[in-house]
């Protein structure tokens, strides 16, 4: 079984026209970051409830994450835990309070999400900011995120699920050039 099959509706093709990373292949630049990563597989889930069935007796918070665009286009990847309600109006309000977003947020599309994070519905996470090379995508952290020990995240595909320290997390998001944004949900 092949841990990095993508939607053949969508072609993998990048903005900048390169393949997006594996999941394999962040997992080893996870492992040259000197990063501890524990990766878990299971069946391939679509939401969070499916996600908390398969996680068995994994611990750690298990996040919940939107890919959104704003009014022009502007596009985030929002982080939190799974059991937040997560309001796009909410949401919209207060990235916009912060002068970080114009307008409601919408769901992105699936091209777009093929597009700038290399993904198909179902495993976005924080990871995928390895594939937004241009920088195109922001993302924002539920600051509930910041207590945990652990984060629990889809490394690219949705039939595992990786997990590492907080301050790991934060390392990778550095290291891909995407410092987060922290915000109340």
């Amino acid at each position: 079984r092949s841990h990095d099959t993508k939607d053949d509706s969508i072609p993998p093709v990048l903005a900048d026209g390169g393949a997006p990373a594996t999941s394999d292949e962040l997992l080893a630049y996870l492992e040259t970051l000197g990063i501890d990563a524990v990766t878990h597989e299971h069946e391939p889930v679509f939401t969070v409830e499916e996600a908390q069935a398969a996680k068995g007796d994994l611990p750690g918070a298990h996040t919940k994450n939107l890919f959104v665009r704003d009014k022009r286009g502007r596009m985030w990847i929002v982080v939190a835990l799974h059991d937040r309600d997560l309001d796009l109006l909410a949401l919209s309000n207060t990235l916009r309070s912060m002068g970080l977003a114009t307008g409601r947020l919408s769901f992105a599309s699936r091209e777009r999400l093929m597009r700038f994070l290399g993904l198909t519905p179902g495993a976005v996470s924080p990871f995928a900011l390895i594939n937004d090379r241009g920088g195109q995508v922001r993302v924002a952290l539920d600051t509930g995120l910041r207590d945990q020990e652990i984060w629990n995240a889809h490394p690219l595909t949705n039939d595992r699920t990786t997990a590492l320290r907080t301050e790991d997390m934060l390392r990778f998001l550095e290291a891909v050039n995407h410092p987060p944004v922290w915000i109340e949900v």
